[in-house]
């Protein structure tokens, strides 16, 4: 199948949603790091770096892999997912459901348009 179906498209979306998103939290944390007063400055700044380098690594799988069909963006896009449902029940077990709820739900969008059969065949083919 050539193209992209609206699963990988949905998917591509997902991706680089929450690469966009890590790379303005890195930014924050830098630019709070940097004006604040934290108890370490290079712990700090090693989380803002963490997560530009995520957010880098996210919108990398989501244009590079992911946008161009290449088959090697699902893995790392799912494994981002997984990875995203624990901070999300740990986000809602602290009281902060209003992250929580939002991130399970896009965690779970994410992996049903990764795992989707008119993804697999665009990525895989017949087979």
């Amino acid at each position: 199948m050539n193209g992209r179906p609206l699963s990988l498209l949905i998917a591509t979306a997902v991706v680089a949603l929450e690469g966009l998103v890590a790379v303005g939290l890195g930014v924050f944390a830098a630019v709070e790091a940097l004006t604040g007063n934290p108890v370490s400055l290079s712990t700090a700044l090693a989380e803002a770096v963490f997560a530009l380098l995520v957010g880098a690594g996210l919108l990398w799988v989501a244009g590079g892999g992911l946008f161009r069909v290449q088959r090697w963006g699902r893995s790392p896009a799912v494994l981002a997912q997984i990875f995203l449902l624990p901070v999300a029940y740990t986000l809602i077990q602290s009281g902060v459901p209003q992250l929580g709820i939002p991130l399970a739900v896009v965690a779970v969008a994410g992996i049903a348009a990764l795992l989707a059969p008119p993804t697999t065949h665009a990525l895989y083919g017949d087979g």
